[in-house]
């Protein structure tokens, strides 16, 4: 990208879209930032596509708090530690865990409608996933994030401050060192610390791209599942917040550890189609397939550990991995069938109907699955109110780093993060003082052309999704991940250059996006000589006796 010269400025200043707070992503991180600072502020959701296609609407399980006077602070806290096999920060592990609560009133006051259960002390369902001591999870049925996200799309669509940008793709935020320091811009001095101002946004229908201004911007674009092959995310996850942030010279922690979820659907016709976790919360075995011969139907997960198919999911993953390529099965099956017909139906409708649709009874027999990319544990440092290194720029949700998750993410932990750090991010942005902005700079395509072959771009897309889910998997090796790096070097060169000479599109961003992220995760992996969590290395098979987050810092360009 080349920075407009001064004949162009004035074209901006028409152009600029002002705002106190530009969002982007739309998912439950987005959207209850959104709509706790919409009384005060003027707020612009930016979405790559409509509002309901990011992975908050796929959430099946529910979210995770301390709902009932059975359960504990403390024990959903110890369960979130182990989980993050000595990873978590403590402190922020409490903050969220002790602010769970309030969180759930919140989507109560706004109308979620959450599963009833008359009998419970909060008149809710609670049901009970992996690695939770109790039952804790409040859920809509298995559809809870469509739950959530229907209910907060209505109330931002009808609230008077907040505009919407459906089919508009971020490319960079914009930063006051980025800025020329030869009169171009107006405004206060640009010296110190850098400060975000604000962001480069196209339009995806008309092509054009807008310079959005705003005193406060907020990354909130999930994770970068799809930078595997096999992923439960939507399209829409291609770490672009982090990617951003990153650029932009922030620091970015814990990528290596990325979660896999233990049971996709395996069929051909079921895109990306998760079984949620609460399957097996509520009974589900994990058995082998008749492809194992004498030991079919036989129970696993026993013999790798105690917990069974309650185990967390780093876990559970990697024995359905071991099963499979040990036994050289494509799937193992997921059994739920001796549970009622009725109490399947009431429990897990959105799955029953799905399976259905592709011949599968589930109330007769078990379900194919097998571990697909889910959630990316690591991201851009924050602090608990979303603060990223740089001022005026926040990230909340999958594009953040806590310090909760540590090395694998407790099941429906990562719903409640982003209502908790959405909130406090909220009210930081709130009691922030007023901020003078500073004249941006337009968007200059004046040294660029059309694609000549966008061909290109689905080869290197489909070559890079490739060899990060054959070398940098569930199991991973120093030698697979050098190869990858090496690949990503090559890959990283080509669509640098194709960026700086073509206007840019849509899929040109997403796969210069999950490029960097792929170089994340890999350089992240190579630094860790342990394995932890869900970093498992053949070469480091050990766990070391201290944990330490992997910080990455970024050359300042």
């Amino acid at each position: 990208m080349v920075y407009s010269d001064a004949s162009l400025q004035k074209q901006n200043q028409e152009s600029a879209m002002k705002f106190d707070v530009a969002i982007v992503g739309s998912g439950l991180a987005g959207l209850s930032v959104a709509l706790h600072l919409a009384q005060t502020r003027k707020v612009a959701i930016i979405s790559k596509r409509e509002l309901l296609d990011g992975a908050s609407n796929w959430a099946q399980g529910g979210i995770a708090a301390v709902l009932d006077s059975g359960d504990s602070h403390d024990q959903h806290i110890a369960d979130t530690l182990v989980a993050g096999a000595g990873l978590c920060d403590e402190a922020a592990t409490r903050y969220i865990v002790e602010h769970g609560r309030e969180a759930i009133e919140w989507l109560i006051e706004q109308g979620v409608p959450f599963t009833r259960d008359e009998t419970a002390e909060l008149g809710f369902h609670l049901t009970r996933e992996g690695g939770h001591s109790q039952r804790r999870i409040i859920h809509a049925a298995d559809a809870t994030g469509h739950a959530v996200q229907v209910t907060l799309e209505q109330k931002v669509r009808a609230h008077p401050n907040i505009s919407l940008f459906e089919h508009h793709c971020a490319i960079d935020v914009i930063t006051s060192d980025k800025l020329q320091p030869d009169g171009v811009h107006s405004g206060p001095a640009l010296v110190g610390q850098p400060r975000c101002h604000g962001l480069y946004v196209q339009d995806e229908k008309s092509g054009k791209v807008q310079t959005f201004e705003a005193e406060h911007t907020v990354l909130a674009t999930g994770g970068a599942g799809k930078v595997y092959l096999y992923t439960t995310n939507p399209d829409t996850a291609t770490g672009d917040g982090i990617a951003m942030a990153w650029r932009a010279g922030c620091r970015v922690s814990n990528m290596e550890f990325i979660q896999f979820h233990p049971t996709c659907l395996y069929h051909p016709f079921a895109k990306s189609f998760l079984i949620t976790e609460a399957v097996r919360g509520e009974g589900g075995l994990l058995k082998l397939p008749p492809e194992a011969g004498t030991a079919a139907g036989t129970r696993f997960m026993p013999a790798h550990d105690e917990r069974g198919e309650l185990a967390p999911r780093d876990v559970v993953a990697r024995a359905i991995d071991f099963e499979m390529k040990k036994r050289g099965l494509d799937y193992v099956h997921l059994d739920i069938s001796h549970q009622s017909p009725e109490f399947i139906k009431e429990h897990f409708p959105t799955i029953y109907a799905r399976c259905l649709e592709l011949g599968i009874d589930i109330t007769k027999e078990p379900i194919p699955v097998v571990p697909a990319v889910h959630f990316t544990c690591g991201g851009v440092v924050t602090d608990l109110a979303g603060r990223t290194d740089i001022p005026g720029l926040y990230a909340v949700g999958e594009t953040a780093y806590t310090g909760l998750h540590g090395a694998n993410r407790l099941a429906s932990n990562s719903l409640l993060e982003c209502l908790v750090v959405g909130r406090a991010c909220a009210h930081q942005i709130a009691a922030a003082p007023p901020v003078d902005l500073p004249q941006l700079p337009a968007w200059d395509e004046s040294r660029v052309t059309n694609a000549d072959e966008e061909v290109v771009i689905a080869h290197n897309w489909d070559e890079l999704r490739r060899f990060m889910w054959n070398y940098v998997g569930i199991v991973r090796t120093t030698k697979r991940l050098e190869r990858a790096q090496h690949r990503i070097k090559l890959l990283k060169e080509e669509i640098d250059e194709y960026y700086r000479n073509f206007r840019v599109t849509n899929d040109l961003l997403e796969l210069r996006n999950l490029v960097e992220v792929a170089h994340l995760i890999v350089r992240s992996a190579l630094s860790r000589h342990e394995s932890r969590g869900l970093h498992f290395s053949r070469d480091y098979p050990d766990t070391l006796p201290k944990a330490l987050p992997s910080v990455l810092t970024p050359r300042r360009r």
